[in-house]
Order: C-alpha cells, then sequence, then structure tokens
C-alpha cells in the first residue's frame, strides 16, 4: 500500500506539472514578487536581457529566462520558466531559428504578453553547410554593427509599450549606441594587428560568421552550428588539415560547448588552445564577459592574445 500510495504521488505530481507546462497562463494570478511599479521585461537569453537592462535602466525590471552557461540552442523551458514567464510584460528573442521552436510553445501560452523579436532588420547570414544549409546563421549579435540594430529594436519596442518612459529609453539607447560604437573601433584597430598569416579563427562552432566578415578574419570550425554531433571524424580531420595548411597557430572554443575535441586538434596540429569564446552566453557576475560590452571587449583580447604573435 505504501509503495502504491508513493507512486499515485509521483504520478499526480507529474500531471500537475505537464498541466502547468501545456496550460496557458494568467499573469494576474502569479505573485511577480517583483516591485510591482516597474514593468517587467523578459528575454529568452542573458546577452538579450544585459542590452534591454542597458536600455530601460531604471524604468524596468530586466529578467533572463535563462541562466548564464546555458545552451539556448535546444533549450526546453521547463514549469518554473512558465511562470517567470507569466510575470512578464514584454518578451524578446533573437530570432533567426536560434530559439524559436521553444519560444513559439512558451509564448502561445502566454496570450498577453507582448513579444518582439530583435534581429529585425539584422544583415543576415547563411549557415554555410550541414543540416542548416541556407538557413540565417542566428548569431547576429557577435558583430557590434548588428549589435547596434538590437539596441534600436529594443528601445523602439520599449517606447511603444511604455510609452511614457520614452525620454529615458531613448537618452539611455543612445549613451548605450556611443558605448558599442566605441568598442567596434577597439575591436577593429585590435584585430586589425594580428599579421595576415594568422587571421584565421578556429572556434567549435561556426557562431563567429558576422565577426569574422567585419573583421577580416577567415572562419574555420568544427560544426556549423549546434553541438548535436560533437564533431563527427570528418569535420575534426577538415579542421586538423586546415589548421596544419595554414599553420594558424591558436584554435578556440565556446563556454557552452566541451572543448575537449577542439584541445584533441590542438595535440594533433602543434597549434596553442588559446581558451573559451561567449557567444550564446554570458558568464557568471563577476566573470570575463558578464555584460553584452564585456563580451565583446573578451572576444577581441582572447582573440588577438591567441593568433596576435
Amino acid at each position: 500500500m505504501k509503495g502504491s500510495f508513493i507512486i499515485g504521488m509521483v504520478v499526480a505530481v507529474s500531471l500537475v506539472l505537464v498541466f502547468v507546462a501545456l496550460a496557458p497562463v494568467d499573469k494576474n494570478t502569479v505573485d511577480k514578487n517583483l516591485d510591482s511599479s516597474k514593468p517587467v521585461v523578459l528575454s529568452s537569453f542573458t546577452i538579450l536581457a544585459d542590452m534591454v537592462a542597458e536600455v530601460g535602466g531604471d524604468e524596468i525590471i530586466s529578467i533572463s529566462l535563462t541562466k548564464p552557461g546555458i545552451n539556448i540552442h535546444g533549450y526546453e523551458p521547463t514549469p518554473s520558466d512558465m511562470l517567470q514567464a507569466a510575470k512578464a510584460d514584454l518578451f524578446f528573442s533573437n530570432g533567426l531559428n536560434l530559439e524559436q521552436s521553444w519560444v513559439t510553445k512558451l509564448l502561445s501560452n502566454l496570450p498577453e504578453v507582448d513579444s518582439y523579436v530583435l534581429s529585425e532588420g539584422v544583415e543576415a547570414m547563411a549557415i554555410a553547410e550541414g543540416d542548416y544549409e541556407g538557413k540565417p546563421n542566428p548569431h547576429a549579435w557577435v558583430s557590434p554593427a548588428q549589435g547596434l540594430i538590437y539596441v534600436e529594436n529594443i528601445r523602439q519596442a520599449l517606447v511603444k509599450t511604455f510609452p511614457d518612459k520614452a525620454e529615458q529609453f531613448n537618452q539611455n539607447a543612445e549613451v548605450y549606441s556611443e558605448k558599442i560604437s566605441a568598442l567596434d573601433e577597439m575591436m577593429s584597430e585590435s584585430l586589425s594587428s594580428i599579421p595576415d598569416a594568422h587571421k584565421f579563427l578556429v572556434t567549435c562552432e561556426g557562431a563567429f560568421s558576422y565577426l569574422t566578415r567585419d573583421y577580416g578574419l577567415q572562419e574555420v570550425y568544427i560544426w556549423p552550428i549546434n553541438d548535436e554531433a560533437g564533431g563527427t571524424p570528418q569535420q575534426v580531420s577538415s579542421v586538423i588539415e586546415a589548421v596544419k595548411k595554414y599553420q594558424i597557430p591558436t584554435v578556440f572554443c565556446e563556454s557552452t560547448v566541451s572543448d575537449k575535441v577542439q584541445k584533441e586538434i590542438a595535440a594533433a596540429t602543434g597549434a596553442k588552445y588559446g581558451g573559451v569564446l561567449f557567444v550564446d552566453t554570458l558568464s557568471e557576475a563577476g566573470g570575463e564577459a558578464d555584460s553584452y560590452l564585456a563580451l565583446l571587449q573578451n572576444t577581441a583580447t582572447v582573440i588577438t592574445n591567441g593568433l596576435g604573435n
């Protein structure tokens, strides 16, 4: 009897969680547990939330649905995410097929929450190969020039949704855009100092296409997008061949995937492993990439240190 009771309780709890995950959520029935005088703006991942916080300033509460370190490509929202989302007055996602499969499911249960796609207007680059060949590369924010488009989209959405705070949003966006533009100039100067023979960015995922286009680097990667295969023998062999052929001195990997294969490539070629680059997520607070601006700065520093000598 006791065993049957426990099993029954587990089943009951599971059914409740399924119901919470699937049923539409009324944000008015959820205690925000936040400053009720400020609107809550939710973003699909940390980088967007940081950008929103810069433009929104003290006028809003900016929250990321996913936590630092999460690989957002194949993320699956949890019941607690649904409750978190129900607190929002506004929702931002990247688009370009990055997280749209799960964002669409999430928003279908939140009919009262207005949502915006922040990559609208981006000069999308196509993925060059693999199962997603021809589809847009979603990582546009790694380019400061494209990041400015995100800022403008955030500004417009906030002004439209909360017009009484428009003046502050406009001021914040202007200041923030100036900081991003200054970083763009810094990155251009830093990355242009890399010797021409070393201007190859070797990463695990082909997530830096916008950056390599902007700053005149050649892109080499193990897999074009996601890490579902973890690097096939053919992909690994291709990268090893490229590193040897062009005598590329340093290889890198992203913070959300295992660097095991990339370190094996470094060992097989005599290249150095140059460390971690952040692309889909910020670091924890106090880390080397705990804001979008810090992420851009860190990207330039790590690449230049790895390839610049």
